[in-house]
């Protein structure tokens, strides 16, 4: 697994200063999905304002159509429901799924929490079935927390 080569590279990415917020979290999407070969989609998305829907903020990958989800619709809405890493080892078996691209197989969401508060959240999809690991989910944490640190100020 490369978690523990590329984490001072994405700690790199979120500590540099002179880059913009949402330059830091494309350039986080982008390291994860050029470096994970079962990262296809690497996505962040965020409550937005004080509708119950989250809306894209930054990605790597093909271009999707999901620039807003709904709260509990979809493994996205039902993470921001439910507070909960959320992995989907089949896309096809779960009945509350958000068809994103024909290739995707399996998917992982992990809420990103500032002060305690569900803010947002990391989404990966996989052309490949049931590729994720608890490692996936505690690597995906810990880059979670570290972006929580450069967004306490926005939220």
């Amino acid at each position: 697994m490369p978690f523990k080569k590329l984490k001072p590279q994405v700690l790199s990415i979120i500590e540099s200063k002179n880059l913009s917020i949402d330059h830091r979290l494309t350039a986080v999407c982008e390291l994860l999905e050029k470096n994970i070969p079962y990262y296809d989609w690497v996505g962040f998305y965020f409550k937005n304002g004080n509708k119950n829907e989250l809306k894209l903020r930054a990605f790597a990958g093909e271009p999707t159509d999901h620039i807003i989800i709904p709260f509990g619709k979809g493994i996205c809405g039902q993470v921001a429901v439910t507070n909960k890493n959320f992995v989907v080892p089949d896309v096809k078996a779960q009945d509350n799924y958000i068809a994103c691209s024909m290739y995707v197989k399996a998917e992982i969401v992990v809420p990103l929490f500032v002060n305690g508060e569900n803010i947002g959240q990391i989404d990966i999809d996989s052309h490949t079935a049931d590729p994720f690991s608890r490692e996936d989910e505690l690597f995906l944490e810990f880059i979670n927390e570290e972006i929580a640190k450069i967004l306490d100020s926005e939220f």
